[in-house]
C-alpha cells in the first residue's frame, strides 16, 4: 500500500512513518508543508492520504476539498486536535473517509488504515485488461493467453485481480495475505511466495517475461510492460 503522510509535527511525523513501514510494510511519502499536498496526491496515485488538519501553508481540510473537487478518489483520514462534534462533521464533509483526534495510538491508525484499505477506492474503469498477449475479463474472472484459456483457482484469481488494481505499486505479503487470507489467517509468508510462484508461472506460460515481479525482502508487484 502506498501512502501519503501531510504532517508538520516533526516527532509525530517520524513515528508514524517508522511504525507504518515496520509494522505495516507500506511505502510511505512525508510532507510537512500543506502547499506541497495537492501536487503530490494528483501525481501520484495513493491508496491513503493521512492528512493533518493544521498544517503550514494550505489547510488540511482546504486540501481535501481541493481534492474531492478534482475528482481524487483515494482514501482520506484526517488528523487533528479539534474534538468537537461540529469539527468532526466539517472534516468528513471536506471528503475525509475518517477521523482521527490527536492524541492517538498509532495501532489505532494502522486499523483504521486497513479498514479503508479494505474498500476499493479506485476501481478499474475497463473490465477487459490486456497484457503481453494475456486477456483478462474481471467481470466474468476469466484468464486466457493467446486464445486459449489459463485455468486459475478463486485464490489465483483473487492475487491476480489485487495485483492488477496496484498495478505498478509494490505491494508487501502482510498486505497481500490480509487482503486474500484476511488479517487473522494462519498462512505463512513462504505459503504467500509459493502462491505467488504458482500464479506466474501459469501467467508467464513458456514467455520468458515475468509480469509479477519480486522485489526483494518487500514483495511483489505487477507490470504489464
Amino acid at each position: 500500500m502506498n501512502i501519503l503522510l501531510a504532517e508538520d509535527d516533526t516527532r509525530l511525523g517520524e513515528l508514524i512513518v517508522h511504525i507504518l513501514k515496520k509494522k505495516g510494510g507500506y511505502l510511505v511519502e512525508w510532507l510537512t508543508e500543506g502547499d506541497d499536498v495537492y501536487h503530490f496526491a494528483t501525481q501520484v496515485q495513493y491508496d491513503v492520504l493521512i492528512l493533518d488538519w493544521m498544517l503550514p501553508g494550505e489547510e488540511g481540510v482546504s486540501i481535501a476539498k481541493r481534492l474531492r473537487g478534482a475528482g481524487y478518489s483515494g482514501a482520506i483520514i484526517m488528523l487533528t486536535a479539534k474534538d468537537a462534534v461540529e469539527d468532526r462533521i466539517i472534516g468528513l464533509d471536506a471528503g475525509a473517509d475518517d477521523y482521527l483526534v490527536k492524541p492517538f495510538e498509532v495501532d489505532e491508525l494502522l486499523a483504521r488504515i486497513r479498514a479503508l484499505g479494505r474498500r476499493n477506492f479506485a476501481p478499474i474503469q475497463e473490465q477487459i485488461v490486456t497484457m503481453q498477449g494475456i486477456k483478462i475479463d474481471l467481470l466474468n474472472r476469466t484468464v486466457f493467453r493467446d486464445d486459449e484459456e489459463v485455468q486459475l483457482t478463486p485464490r489465483e484469481f483473487q492475487l491476480l485481480e489485487l495485483l492488477i488494481r496496484n498495478e505498478g505499486q509494490v505491494l508487501s505479503r502482510e498486505l497481500i495475505m490480509e487482503r486474500i487470507w484476511g488479517h487473522d489467517a494462519d498462512v505463512s509468508l513462504k505459503a504467500i511466495d509459493a502462491q505467488i510462484k504458482l500464479l506466474r508461472k501459469k501467467m508467464n506460460g513458456s514467455s520468458k517475461n515475468d509480469l509479477i515481479q519480486s522485489i526483494r525482502g518487500v514483495g511483489y508487484k505487477l507490470d504489464r510492460h
